[in-house]
Order: structure tokens, then C-alpha cells, then sequence
């Protein structure tokens, strides 16, 4: 009711009854009731928390961690350029030169893909190392007269390339659906798998290649592997493969596995310089035979990417997948300037990353500081060198097994009733596995057409790729049409959704 006092009216507070609730200050000034008050309250937001991929670990868990990416990765890093520059007859200065060029820019490479800075770098668990794909390639250029000068221009000409398609293939996400990706992944995962035999049997070329004495090593090394990851607690057993290494190693030795003779004779600083063989020349045919390769390479880091997206939880979008090849574009580049090779993302530390469950990818960024480590100090390179083929193939068997593992769980999620799905897996599986089966089967095709299918893993998934347009994409005579006046084939709704919703 209006009261009068010093000439104006104000409104007295009616008298507060037992029943009702005791008003606070505020309420008393504002005359709001709680519930109304409640609306003005700022917002409470909850505790950030940090993705598994961004996670720093411990210092001591990241020198572990990123020391078993460097291990499981370092036979086929080192592999391109003693192949290269033997095919070439190098001298052994130059093939360690070589290598230690290749073990410097791999981790460069690393730390560029991992880290990254504006648009350069995925940012996820990926290591950086010399294409296989590039192999045969290299071996003609530098064999018929153009020499490592000619390699170097044609290497520097595809890493422009390949930064300058990366938005391309960047918009050409949305042909990956599960469908297509779980097959990649898979077709990775079997691919290396022979990769893993060569190197449980003793290394192809080898005196003693399938002595049991290999074999044996090997299976202990699986056994260890296998051992530790079901019984160790949860830290030795993400390690599982570093421990296994190590103990194969200790094992390796006093049988005359190997022996380190070669640590003696390597220097204990070596410094890359920038086209130590001459400067680089630029050839037509060579660089139309890299540009190839520059595409093929594109092709099986796309695959990689998006398995490496799927195990960690951070799906790749158009945006970070033309981030990815943008850095392998720049490694490409600084590789062709420092007297190494074209550079991709390896497979097997992917399926390190699905084994291991550690996704932070702060653990790669410090397996390429080791691996820039080992590229200034032959010495220490020379120690990991010394570890025997078959003790890494006991390993390789579980990694590459992981890969194929992780493939068939992304197609776990596709339907295959009623449509053309499984046909898809089969027929790009059987091209896949061709030419790692049967490899001299292209060998009177043209040498572009040898480089994009003698890779199993380009070669499977171009094939997924169109037959998924073909089966999925290409309007039929049972299609029916969409509210919108779209034409969309039967299966593809439940094999684009997921993969749409990410983009």
C-alpha cells in the first residue's frame, strides 16, 4: 500500500509471514522474487578439458613412447636411401650421408606434421618418412644419366606440387565415407604385413633369409610383445613394443644376431648441408615421373590421416587433411634442398597409435626430436641400425596387424544389406593385394601406370574411391527421389552420413 514520506510515494513491504521465504539483501533492494533473480546470474561454465591428442605427458613417459615410434619406424626410413644410393653405387660416406640427411629431415618432417604452424601440419600422432612409391622412380632418373641432381630438382618440383593441390584434395574429403576409408585402412594394414615377414625371415637379401633361428626370434619378440601388453600394468604396457625390442635385442646379441661394429666407425657429429651433391637440374621426364609419385603419395597419406583420425577420436576434416599434405608438400621441398627423398606419413606408427592407445601427439613430436638427434649423431644412429631384422619383425607382425584390425572396425559400422557394399570391400581389397602378392604383375605397363598400382594401398583405394561413386553416387533405375527432387541411390544414406556429419 502507498505510504507518504519526504513528499514522494513509496510502496511499504508487506509484513513477512512464517510461511514465506526469507528474502536476501538483493531481494530485499530489488524486490525480485529467488526464481527471478536466477535469471540474471552469469552462466556457469564448465571445465574445459583437454582432447588426448593435445595431452603433454610426463617427460619420462614421452622419451619412451616417442622412442618406440622411432624404432618401429626406423628400418623402412633408412631402407629408400640405402636402396637408392646403392642402386646408384654410391661410396659408403655417401650412402651414411645419405641416411643421416634422411633420419634429419624425417624428424623435421615429424615436427612440422605434429606441431605445425598457420597452415602447415595436421596436428595429430603422425611420423614423417621417405615414400616407398618414390623408389623406382628414383632408381631411373639417377641410373640414366641425370644422376642425384636431376632426383633432387624433380623431389623439389613435386613438394611444390603436392602444397599446391593440397586444398584439392582437401575438398575431396567427402568421397571418404567409412566405406571407403575402412577399406583403405584395411588394405594398409595387409599390405605391410609382408613387410613384417621379410623381416621376421632375416631381411630380404640376407645369407640365412627363413632360418628358424630367425623365425624363432621373431615369434619371442611377439610373444614379449604380446606378454607384457596383458600382463604389465598400464604404463609398461603401452610401451609393450619398445620392451620387446629391447629385450630381443639383449637376447639377439649373444647368438650373434648382430654385432655393433659399426657404431666404432661412425662419427659423432654430422652436419647436413644444403645440395651437397650439386646443385639440383630439371628435367622434363623426371619431373613428370615425380609429379606421379607426388599424386600416389597424396593418395596413401589421405588413407593414413583419416585412420589416424578415426583411432584418436579427432575426425579429419577438409581443412586438416589440406594442412597435412601441405606439410608433406614442405617436407617434400626441404627434403629435395638437403639431399634426401619425397616424404609421406608411415603406416606402421599408425598402427603403433591403435595398439598402444597413446594419442597424445606431443609423443610423435618427440620421436622426431630423437630422429633429428640420430641425424647429427651418426653415432647413435649406428646404435639403432644394430638392431636385427628379425627382432623388428616380431613387432611389425602386431603394429601392421593392428592397422587391418582398425580397417575392419570402421566397416563394422557400414551396412551391407540390400546393396553393392560388399563388393566394394572385395574387388578394391583384391586390387590392393595384387600387386603386394604378385609384384612383377604390371611390369609391361608404362612406367607412370607401374607407379600408381605397384603401391597396394593407391592402387585399393582409387579402386574404393570409383567403385563407391559407381555403386553409391550414380543415379539408378531403383533410386528413388528425395523430397528435395534429388536423385540418391539406396545405399548411400547409410554409407555417406557419418562421414558427411564430420564435414
Amino acid at each position: 500500500m502507498p505510504v507518504r514520506g519526504a513528499g514522494l510515494y513509496q510502496y511499504a513491504a508487506p509484513p513477512r509471514g512464517r510461511d514465506q521465504p526469507h528474502t536476501t539483501r538483493t531481494e530485499q533492494r530489488t524486490r525480485n522474487t529467488p526464481e527471478i533473480n536466477n535469471l540474471f546470474k552469469e552462466p556457469t561454465v564448465p571445465p574445459m578439458t583437454t582432447h588426448p591428442v593435445d595431452e603433454v605427458p610426463p617427460a619420462r613417459h614421452l622419451l619412451a613412447f616417442g622412442l618406440q615410434h622411432v624404432l618401429a619406424m626406423y628400418a623402412g626410413a633408412v631402407a629408400v636411401p640405402l636402396i637408392v644410393g646403392s642402386a646408384m653405387k654410391l661410396s659408403p660416406a655417401d650412402l651414411a650421408y645419405l641416411i643421416t640427411a634422411d633420419l634429419l629431415v624425417c624428424g623435421i618432417a615429424t615436427l612440422i606434421q605434429c606441431i605445425g604452424f598457420w597452415r602447415f601440419g595436421v596436428r595429430l600422432p603422425i611420423m614423417q618418412g621417405c615414400t616407398f612409391a618414390a623408389v623406382s622412380p628414383m632408381v631411373l632418373i639417377g641410373t640414366t644419366g641425370g644422376g642425384l641432381p636431376a632426383i633432387y630438382g624433380s623431389v623439389i618440383v613435386a613438394g611444390l606440387a603436392i602444397m599446391l593441390l593440397a586444398p584439392v584434395f582437401g575438398r575431396l574429403l567427402r568421397f571418404f565415407p567409412p566405406l571407403v576409408t575402412g577399406t583403405v585402412i584395411l588394405i594398409i594394414g595387409l599390405s605391410l604385413l609382408p613387410v613384417a615377414g621379410n623381416w621376421a625371415a632375416g631381411g630380404v637379401g640376407s645369407a640365412d633369409f627363413g632360418e628358424p633361428k630367425n623365425l624363432g626370434l621373431a615369434l619371442f619378440v611377439l610373444l614379449v610383445v604380446l606378454g607384457v601388453q596383458r600382463f604389465a600394468p598400464a604404463f609398461l604396457s603401452r610401451i609393450a613394443v619398445l620392451i620387446g625390442i629391447v629385450v630381443g635385442l639383449a637376447v639377439a646379441v649373444p647368438f650373434g644376431f648382430t654385432d655393433f661394429d659399426g657404431v666404432g666407425d661412425a662419427d659423432w657429429l654430422g652436419i647436413s648441408t644444403s645440395f651437397h651433391f650439386g646443385a639440383p637440374t630439371f628435367e622434363a621426364s623426371a619431373i613428370a615421373s615425380m609429379l606421379v609419385v607426388a599424386l600416389v603419395t597424396m593418395t596413401e597419406t589421405t588413407g593414413d590421416l583419416i585412420a589416424v583420425g578415426e583411432m584418436t577420436d579427432r575426425k579429419v576434416e577438409p581443412r586438416t587433411l589440406a594442412d597435412g599434405l601441405r606439410a608433406d608438400g614442405l617436407s617434400t621441398v626441404l627434403g629435395g634442398v638437403f639431399n634426401t627423398f619425397p616424404y609421406t606419413a608411415y603406416a606402421q606408427n599408425v598402427g603403433l597409435v591403435g595398439m598402444t592407445r597413446v594419442r597424445s601427439r606431443w609423443v610423435v613430436a618427440a620421436a622426431g626430436g630423437i630422429l633429428v638427434l640420430l641425424g647429427l649423431l651418426p653415432k647413435l644412429g649406428a646404435v639403432v641400425a644394430a638392431i636385427p631384422a628379425p627382432v623388428l619383425g616380431g613387432a611389425g607382425l602386431v603394429m601392421f596387424g593392428t592397422v587391418a584390425a582398425s580397417g575392419l572396425r570402421t566397416l563394422s559400422t557400414v551396412d551391407f544389406k540390400g546393396n553393392n557394399n560388399l563388393t566394394v570391400v572385395a574387388v578394391s581389397v583384391a586390387m590392393g593385394m595384387l600387386p603386394v602378392g604378385v609384384p612383377t604383375v604390371y611390369e609391361k605397363f608404362p612406367d607412370w601406370f607401374q607407379t600408381v598400382m605397384n603401391s597396394g594401398i593407391s592402387a585399393g583405394c582409387l579402386t574404393a574411391i570409383v567403385l563407391n561413386l559407381l555403386f553409391n553416387h550414380l543415379p539408378s533405375k531403383s533410386d528413388s527421389a528425395e523430397p528435395d527432387g534429388l536423385a540418391v541411390g539406396g545405399a548411400e544414406k547409410g554409407v555417406q552420413e557419418p562421414r558427411e556429419e564430420v564435414v
